[in-house]
């Protein structure tokens, strides 16, 4: 049998390891390991060894050890393998234990022998796996045995201990806390704990303890330099320090800084994860010397474990910010200040990782909307299905395309129904709910369209709060697969002081409750809390952090003000073509005599400069005509207010004219003058305003 094991260990290079029905009688097995592919080839007989069912396997050895090598058992096995790698060696031999399928543990002896290429790096490991727990029955291999028993529970008490408290850490700090309390370097008996990541060819310090025992130059430290951190990263080999003698004469700088801890001995572990180092552990210790082969076994385990939490935090932080800056960049930037309303906007997520979601919000000002006076306003709420990036993705044109339909100036209905076409011929299998409330500030009267969505909430301005009922369509999406893109239409007056609140169901629906009940639970928490929108907002976040959860959360909350903000006085309108100077002029004389016949005494000439100015830019920049108004808006303050409309979309910008420009004044002059100016999308254009105070 052992020659037959030592003729199958010597095949020649080029010829794979093939089933061998000689081993397979004698109950061996053979494996061929390509270390480049990263492949563990098992035959039959291997398989019948580890009590491996081979559909289970899918070649791999991290498969292989997760299924059946104990993690202490597997870092045994692999400082075996690297040591033999180290040592130039062609041969390895070990004993290992495996966890069958019933749960019992079996002996298992393996021998391989590795296949270097002409540069002497080795490619490739050929071996045999047989069966050792009769080989091991006799005394001497019962003591042999009841010593590694003892050292494999301690081994695997410690590994577990730890790395159960490492399932469950989502950040580098979770990682570094379990370490420092008391189930982590204290349960390994070290006095002192260090840590570092690489980043960009250095070393970054970040955790040390305990307080007091940080070494000063040790923030950040280079690769090459000669600390026991930086060795065990370029050499991918822990470090073991036997003997304060050792540590001085190997660390000569670092060891007088540690000599106040009475340091006896340490143990430095490469962080390894995915083939590549991310750090450096120090364990440090001033009740021992030199370190057992169980020790050095424990402290291996614990290092890989410690790295693969940390790859996982590191990962997962960097999934969580992708996903925040995706989901934020979808929603808008900025809600814009409505005069007449206040108006408030939360969202919150509750899922982790990269799996984000397509909740979303978005205020819109209408056609016809005069910021310092009660104008229209579109309020949506929406929901894409799923939860991921695509749903995001979607999401965010989708709500880009609401925003177009309405800002031209569609009715409600049309609003809705063309953005399911829209979706639709996205050729996406995503479909999406959504409400989408067009208010009147003036009036107070709000047109509502539901498809699919959950109903609003309307609390009075006397507290009371009551859902409101929607005939609703289908979803978006769905309704232009089916051909019902009829959306009813449901009117409610929107009294002063009262508020509307539109939100996504994962600030209502939890698994295992009804959605009435949680509509009716909103309705009373809406009731009972507080009046001022902003301060409404944080009480309903609030409400859904505590409850928890594991939908996203999307609110809009709108609350009409009570009278007393501006009203449109009298009017007067200019059309001014391109090309046309009189045009021009007779728009300077209207806005010159409109100041001085409504009795303002505001610098008309200021006001004739502005206007003259927008109306310039509007002529010169877009290439087509203009129209121009001028307005009293009366209230609790008078303002002149001046419009030029035009047929382009882009948004007027500021520019750097320099010391002898003669463009790029216009803008800053405008800021310069006016108390107030803006720009609102006008159907398939803009409308430049800027306002002046009047006595």
């Amino acid at each position: 049998m052992a020659d037959r094991g030592a003729s199958a260990l010597s095949l020649p290079k080029d010829r794979p390891v093939r089933p061998d029905p000689v081993l397979a009688l004698n109950g061996m097995g053979s494996f061929d390991w390509d270390l480049d592919a990263g492949l563990f080839h098992l035959d039959a007989q291997a398989f019948e060894v580890l009590d491996l069912p081979p559909e289970e396997y899918d070649g791999r050895l991290e498969t292989l050890n997760a299924l059946r090598v104990p993690p202490p058992e597997a870092a045994r096995l692999d400082a075996t393998v690297a040591r033999a790698i180290k040592d130039g060696s062609d041969h390895y031999s070990a004993y290992f234990r495996i966890r069958c399928r019933d749960g019992t543990m079996r002996w298992t002896h393996t021998r391989g022998r590795l296949r270097r290429d002409d540069s002497g790096r080795p490619h490739r490991v050929v071996g045999i796996l047989r069966d050792a727990t009769e080989e091991l029955a006799d005394s001497t291999a019962r003591s042999l045995r009841s010593a590694q028993d003892e050292a494999f529970r301690q081994q695997t008490g410690v590994v577990q201990v730890i790395s159960a408290a490492l399932a469950h850490a989502r950040s580098v700090q979770d990682v570094i806390d379990v370490l420092k309390d008391t189930h982590g370097v204290r349960h390994l008996g070290a006095t002192s704990l260090v840590m570092g990541l690489v980043e960009a060819g250095r070393i970054r310090l970040v955790a040390e303890g305990p307080a007091g025992s940080f070494v000063p130059g040790t923030l950040v430290t280079r690769i090459d330099e000669p600390y026991p951190m930086s060795e065990v990263v370029r050499t991918l080999s822990p470090r073991f320090i036997e003997s304060p003698e050792e540590f001085a004469a190997h660390y000569p700088i670092l060891w007088p800084h540690l000599t106040g801890l009475r340091i006896t001995s340490a143990a430095y572990l490469p962080l390894i994860a995915q083939a590549r180092p991310i750090g450096a552990m120090g364990l440090l210790y001033d009740d021992r010397r030199g370190f057992s082969a169980e020790e050095r076994a424990v402290l291996v385990a614990l290092g890989s474990s410690i790295a693969q939490s940390l790859m996982r935090a590191m990962l997962f932080e960097q999934e969580k910010d992708l996903a925040q800056g995706l989901q934020q960049a979808m929603l808008p930037r900025s809600i814009p200040s409505v005069r007449g309303a206040d108006v408030a906007v939360r969202y919150r997520s509750a899922a982790l990782g990269r799996d984000i979601g397509g909740d979303w919000y978005d205020l819109i000002p209408l056609p016809g909307d005069t910021p310092s006076g009660a104008g229209r306003v579109g309020a949506v709420i929406g929901d894409v299905q799923g939860h991921d990036t695509h749903a995001a993705a979607v999401m965010g044109q989708l709500r880009i395309v609401l925003r177009a339909y309405a800002t031209e100036g569609h009715a409600p209905a049309t609003v809705m129904a063309r953005a399911s076409v829209f979706l639709h011929e996205l050729d996406t299998d995503r479909f999406a709910t959504c409400l989408y409330a067009e208010t009147d500030l003036t009036t107070g009267v709000v047109q509502m369209v539901r498809a699919g969505h959950i109903d609003p909430l309307l609390r009075q301005g006397d507290g009371r709060c009551a859902r409101v009922t929607v005939e609703g369509g289908l979803p978006l999406g769905l309704s232009a697969e089916f051909g019902q893109l009829e959306y009813p239409v449901a009117t409610l007056e929107l009294d002063p002081g009262s508020t509307l609140l539109l939100c996504t169901d994962g600030l209502v629906e939890l698994p295992g409750t009804d959605l009435d009940d949680g509509m009716s639970g909103l309705a009373r928490l809406v009731c009972e809390g507080p009046a001022e929108v902003e301060a409404l907002a944080d009480r309903l976040i609030q409400a859904a952090e505590e409850r928890g959860g594991e939908d996203d959360v999307a609110l809009l909350l709108l609350r009409r003000r009570a009278p007393g903000a501006a009203r449109p006085g009298r009017r007067l309108r200019q059309h001014v073509a391109v090309g046309d100077p009189e045009a021009l002029a007779r728009a300077r004389h209207l806005i010159r005599a409109a100041v001085r016949a409504w009795g303002a005494r505001a610098p008309a000439d200021e006001i004739e400069l502005v206007a003259d100015e927008l109306i310039t830019n509007a002529l010169l920049h877009t290439g087509g005509s203009a129209i121009v108004t001028v307005r009293v808006l009366e209230g609790s303050e008078r303002r002149l207010r001046i419009e030029v409309e035009d047929c382009s979309s882009a948004l007027p910008r500021r520019r750097d004219a320099g010391e002898s420009g003669v463009f790029g004044r216009g803008l800053l002059l405008v800021e310069r003058l006016a108390d107030a100016w803006g720009v609102q999308a006008r159907g398939s254009g803009k409308a430049v305003w800027c306002e002046f105070r009047l006595s």
